[in-house]
Formats: C-alpha cells, sequence, structure tokens
C-alpha cells in the first residue's frame, strides 16, 4: 500500500491543521494507521493511531487534548486534527499503516510496514 501524507503548512502557535493520509492501492480501512513525527536532530516519536475496523485511538500523553485522530472510510482516509498548536510541535509528520499490528506496538515506528513521504508542520511563537 502507498500512503501520501499531505496538509502539513507553517503556521503560528496556537494555530490549527489537519493533516490527511490517504493510500492507493488498498482500502486503507483494513489498516491500523499511526502518526508519528520527527524533529531535526531527535528520533521519529508516536503522536497517535486509530485501529482498523473497529477505530479505537491512542494519542500521546504530549498531544492529549489538542490533536484528534479520525477515519472517512468512505473517502479511505485517516486525519490527524492538530488545534493548539505549539512550537514544540514543529516536525515532519509520518502516516504509517499496518494490517496486523498488535496493541502492544501499536505506539512504536517499528511496528509499521508501510509509510507516506511525511509532510512538514511548522509552529512559530
Amino acid at each position: 500500500v502507498q500512503l501520501q501524507a499531505s496538509g502539513g503548512g507553517a503556521v503560528q502557535a496556537g494555530g490549527s491543521l489537519r493533516l490527511s493520509c490517504g493510500a492507493s492501492g488498498r482500502t486503507l480501512s483494513s489498516y491500523t494507521v499511526g502518526w508519528f513525527r520527527q524533529a531535526p536532530g531527535k528520533e521519529r516519536e508516536f503522536v497517535a493511531a486509530i485501529r482498523r475496523y473497529g477505530g479505537s485511538t491512542y494519542h500521546a500523553d504530549s498531544v492529549k487534548g489538542r490533536f484528534s485522530i479520525s477515519r472517512e472510510n468512505a473517502k479511505d482516509t485517516v486525519y490527524l486534527q492538530m488545534n493548539s498548536l505549539k512550537p514544540e510541535d514543529t516536525a515532519v509528520y509520518y502516516c504509517g499503516a499496518d494490517k496486523n499490528i498488535i496493541l502492544s506496538r501499536i505506539r512504536d515506528s517499528d511496528g509499521y510496514d508501510y509509510w507516506g513521504q511525511g509532510t512538514l508542520v511548522t509552529v512559530s511563537s
């Protein structure tokens, strides 16, 4: 499956962005999808994930209450709504997908088989 992440941009602190993760070649609803981010000089970190079919969601503590992951199966797209953005949210955001990832690995980027190209989010103070 080929993933395409989009929606990044430059915003001021307190602003909002909505990232999208689309897929070609497969139905994304049958995959667990995770959003991760990587800031310059830092390791890739978990942001949020949504399970396939049932759609249970998980968010990193650093984004709880500000970010929300969701999926729209009719458009075969997973979204990451980001509100109250902070400068420390600046990073390249990646979406990953996996059909069989177990719950204990859902926050581990190594657990995902497929990745998009990333979209840059820049938050200025």
